[in-house]
């Protein structure tokens, strides 16, 4: 591809969206994580859940302030770069994401302080119930930022009137063909990437010795969790294939690298290869014979549209989408791998001990989130060379700037970025290496002479890490 505007403008959207994803997807699941954590703590009173509550609620203020900040970038773009598209369907994402803050954001603004910094002030019940809210409005907010693209994805409930997409139905815009299982496929994929992380953070501290009732129990807890949810996703995973042969065939030819069909024979399963979109090829293929066909088709000889049954121009780039979708799937058989790893290890009676089950959960700590960049690279990649399927051309939705403008802005995007959530990247793994403490609080100081002030932002939830160490290190100079 030349480099021209419109590429530099999504690579720009493709940059920023990548770091932003990361943020909601472990906010998303820390919450509802520190939702049973602490539902388990009011139930059994048992002090284990309470240290952990505390430790992983401070790597959740921090997750959730960089999610913020990124996001805000999302919404201004829409505007700057992609000025066509906003234009001609604001009408259907506009409102969508406006729902989004009304219900969403605003549970989560209102609750998120009492769930940080209440737990002394409105009593455990309350406070358990702003945990609850907050994880809540994580969901809600997934809920209608997934029902706005997949609305992009297969657009129906809408007419076009004077060049612009007007809604006439909002329950067929919101529960458009693709939407409930590529919500389910992000929700379960968040719980999925936060357990990984806390197993390997538990992990992390078992290989250096730091046992403990906490480490123990995060270590369980991930696994199981890992365990039961990896096999589900793989599931919902299936049936959104099916429902994107259904209404993206061109999408699901070039995901397979499949170009075309020979009269009367099953359709093979190519595992690896390197499609060609010059050539019309797919090189070096490796092939399982009849299994596309099974997979796709549910049935033995059962043929879908190749590649070539479509115009060159409205192909979407398979040497993209096709090692994306297997970096996704090869990360997702080896997370139902490791659930039944420690499955076995559990019944043997070696979860904690075994160091190749371990280290093998410390190596996939950060595959789901990994699997989460690639899914998504996926399905955008695979929409091209729409922006709402069928309906607007990419082409059409990007703002008239130059390539100097964009390239400029991106340049800046990119060292504030590396800059900014590098910093906060590396603070989360000093908070996460440093462990839960036994009988840990929540709780700052109060003020004063060498202290901190209540903190009042939703970063200042793990001032342990920053400004209560300074503050000791200071008295213990004095």
């Amino acid at each position: 591809m030349s480099i021209d505007a419109l590429l530099l403008a999504r690579i720009q959207f493709a940059f920023t969206i990548s770091f932003h994803i990361i943020f909601p997807a472990l906010t998303m699941g820390l919450a509802s994580y520190l939702a049973v954590l602490e539902g388990l703590w009011l139930k059994t009173k048992q002090q284990v859940y309470e240290d952990l509550y505390h430790f992983w609620i401070k790597v959740f203020a921090v997750a959730f302030g960089m999610g913020v900040v990124s996001g805000l970038v999302m919404a201004y773009q829409f505007g700057t770069n992609w000025s066509g598209f906003s234009k001609f369907a604001g009408g259907v994402t506009g409102p969508l994401l406006a729902y989004e803050v009304l219900t969403a954001f605003f549970l989560e603004a209102g609750f998120l302080g009492v769930m940080l910094f209440g737990l002394r002030r409105v009593g455990p019940e309350l406070h358990f119930m702003s945990t609850v809210f907050v994880a809540i409005g994580t969901l809600i907010s997934a809920t209608w930022i997934l029902a706005s693209n997949s609305w992009m994805q297969t657009p129906q409930g809408h007419e076009i009137i004077d060049g612009r997409v007007v809604p006439v139905d909002w329950v067929a815009v919101i529960f458009n063909p693709s939407f409930p299982y590529r919500l389910l496929h992000m929700v379960v994929a968040a719980f999925l990437s936060t357990a990984l992380m806390v197993g390997a953070s538990a992990a992390w501290h078992l290989l250096r010795g730091r046992e403990s009732r906490p480490v123990r129990t995060m270590l369980k807890m991930a696994m199981g969790m890992v365990l039961v949810t990896a096999p589900v996703q793989a599931l919902i995973g299936d049936f959104h294939g099916l429902n994107t042969l259904e209404h993206q065939p061109a999408k699901l030819a070039a995901i397979e690298g499949h170009w075309e069909n020979k009269p009367a024979e099953a359709v093979p399963l190519i595992l690896f290869g390197w499609p060609d979109m010059q050539a019309e090829t797919t090189r070096f293929a490796v092939e399982l014979p009849r299994l596309g066909s099974i997979l796709l088709t549910h049935s033995w000889d059962g043929q879908f549209k190749g590649l070539k049954d479509f115009p060159a121009q409205d192909r979407p780039n398979s040497t993209i989408v096709f090692w994306s979708f297997r970096l996704m799937v090869g990360l997702g058989m080896l997370m139902i791998l490791l659930g039944l790893s420690a499955l076995l290890a559990q019944l043997r009676g070696r979860l904690h001990t075994s160091k190749p089950l371990l280290r093998f959960a410390l190596a996939m700590g950060p595959a789901g989130l990994v699997a989460i960049l690639a899914g998504w690279v996926t399905t955008e990649v695979g929409r091209q060379p729409w922006v709402v399927y069928g309906v607007m051309r990419t082409g059409d939705a990007v703002s008239a700037h130059s390539v100097e403008q964009l390239a400029f802005s991106l340049a800046i995007f990119v060292v504030v970025y590396v800059f900014v959530f590098g910093a906060g990247t590396v603070y989360l793994l000093r908070i996460i290496g440093k462990g839960p403490q036994g009988g840990e609080r929540a709780h700052p100081p109060e003020g004063g002479p060498g202290e901190m002030r209540n903190p009042m932002r939703p970063l200042s939830g793990a001032y342990e890490q920053l400004g209560g160490d300074l503050a000791l290190d200071r008295r213990g100079e004095q």
